[in-house]
């Protein structure tokens, strides 16, 4: 078994040092193949991007406005002005989370997964209210529905009775300016990761993409947002960097304890309602 060393400062900013290659299971909600599993190519594997947070979220896409071309060029110098902005915020955003100097101590064995043994995390050195636990249900909402709270750090899915399984999560800064609803569109085991286009803009030395593994910002298991059919980039996902769970971590989605992602993926189905609220860090319009 090998665990996540923490190479946060090593791989910052280096191009991928080794590749490997692995197969994929993926659940999708609108395959042909009804819902089965499925082997997504193989990418390279490279250790640059573990402290970018794996994702980013974007809002869903509206209609376009139609410009006249006295005014087109006033709309894309603005909308130049816009994408700067933009890429110098995701590079003040992009820091790396170090960890602590007994990060090795943080885990405590390994539970059987397939194809990478999942490292099981010393709870001890959580905060209590993080550690996964049944709750009393915080409102009613339906069977198979996931809310997640940005504010308090927590995620609740509910079974349809008057409890709820609640999670500590970590969020990212950019993270924050979303909220709203969307359904889980997508499951994947040990996913694959792909940079956004900007992430790359900003660090060149980035890899194309990561393979899925315990070094994998993705962890072991992702679940990806849909609305009206389209992924708005946005994930529920696993993390290898345990000490962040609870807090505000570096540009990304909603992060999970491997352990408590592979618990929640096997709980979910295809078509959950997802909630998520945040009112204390942005002033975002809910989509």
């Amino acid at each position: 078994m090998r665990y996540p060393l923490g190479l946060l400062r090593k791989y910052q900013r280096k191009p991928a040092q080794r590749c490997a290659v692995k197969r994929e299971r993926v659940v999708t909600l609108n395959k042909s193949d009804g819902g089965k599993f499925g082997w997504a190519r193989a990418v390279l594997i490279g250790a640059a991007c573990i402290g970018l947070g794996a994702c980013q979220p974007i809002d869903p896409p509206t209609a376009s406005v139609p410009t006249t071309n006295v005014t087109k060029g006033k709309h894309a110098k603005a909308e130049a002005a816009k994408q700067a902005a933009a890429a110098a915020q995701e590079a003040e955003d992009f820091t790396s989370v170090e960890p602590p100097a007994d990060y090795e101590a943080w885990y405590l064995g390994s539970m059987p997964d397939d194809p990478y043994d999942i490292p099981l995390v010393d709870r001890s050195k959580m905060r209590p209210e993080l550690k996964r636990q049944a709750v009393e249900a915080p409102e009613d909402l339906p069977a198979n529905t996931i809310l997640v709270d940005i504010d308090n750090r927590f995620l609740y899915y509910f079974d349809g009775s008057d409890t709820a399984m609640r999670y500590g999560v970590g969020v990212g800064r950019l993270g924050f300016s979303w909220r709203g609803n969307a359904e889980v569109g997508r499951k994947a085991v040990w996913p694959d990761w792909t940079p956004t286009a900007t992430m790359r803009k900003l660090l060149p030395d980035l890899p194309a993409g990561m393979a899925g593994g315990v070094d994998s910002p993705l962890g072991a298991r992702a679940l990806y947002l849909y609305q009206n059919g389209q992924d708005i980039m946005f994930r529920i996902h696993g993390t290898n960097e345990p000490w962040t769970i609870g807090e505000q971590v570096s540009s990304g989605c909603i992060r999970m304890l491997n352990e408590d992602i592979h618990d929640l993926y096997e709980r979910v189905k295809l078509g959950a309602k997802v909630i998520v609220r945040n009112s204390k860090y942005t002033t975002a319009a809910s989509h």
